[in-house]
């Protein structure tokens, strides 16, 4: 008898998230949805037999570091153990090139694409990430389009929730400036003598 999948969802700091997984460790992450009932719904229908359950150490390990990484602690999860069953060899590939962007770094399609063997993968590049089963442990959010847009983002909350990731990494989208780049981030206290 194999042992089923189970979730759980926890409260980040950009709201409800969730993390699914069985014996060979995380089968699956969500960003934010609406409700728990929309997480619970995105889990069972990748995995019917899944079920609530409390997340044993390791989980729990993910779960505190993933929340950490919200909050803007630098941490890129790249050592967190993902079940990979089922996905294709060119899919893990992606995963794995995706897992080696640090925290508050970005990449394109494009870079990825030629490390895959060249610019013409861009395209099923982007698409593997669009089906990524681990966002957040697989940082999708991470790879831009070129010239430092956002191309797509099918999480929850689109775009929005891919920029407020890579703000809370500190993460430059583009070579410009921001206006805010070279500002205090506190006004000095007046001195009262």
């Amino acid at each position: 008898m194999s042992q089923p999948v189970l979730y759980t969802v926890f409260d980040t700091a950009i709201g409800r998230c969730g993390i699914a997984w069985g014996p060979a460790g995380i089968v699956g992450a969500s960003l934010p949805e609406d409700s728990a009932n929309d997480l619970t719904a995105r889990f069972t229908a990748r995995h019917p037999e899944a079920r609530e359950g409390t997340p044993p150490s390791e989980i729990a390990d993910a779960i505190r570091r993933i929340q950490a990484l919200l909050q803007g602690a630098a941490d890129d999860l790249a050592d967190i153990p993902l079940d990979e069953t089922g996905l294709s060899e060119f899919s893990r590939r992606v995963y794995e090139i995706a897992r080696r962007i640090p925290p508050g770094a970005t990449r394109t399609y494009g870079d990825i694409a030629k490390e895959m063997g060249g610019l013409h993968l861009a395209r099923e590049v982007g698409q593997a990430l669009g089906r990524n089963p681990y966002p957040i442990i697989v940082p999708c959010h991470r790879i831009l389009a070129a010239g430092g847009k956002t191309g797509g983002f099918s999480a929850p909350g689109g775009v929005q929730t891919k920029f407020r990731m890579l703000a809370i990494e500190r993460a430059k989208t583009d070579t410009a400036p921001s206006l805010f780049d070279e500002l205090p981030l506190a006004a000095p206290p007046k001195r009262t003598h």
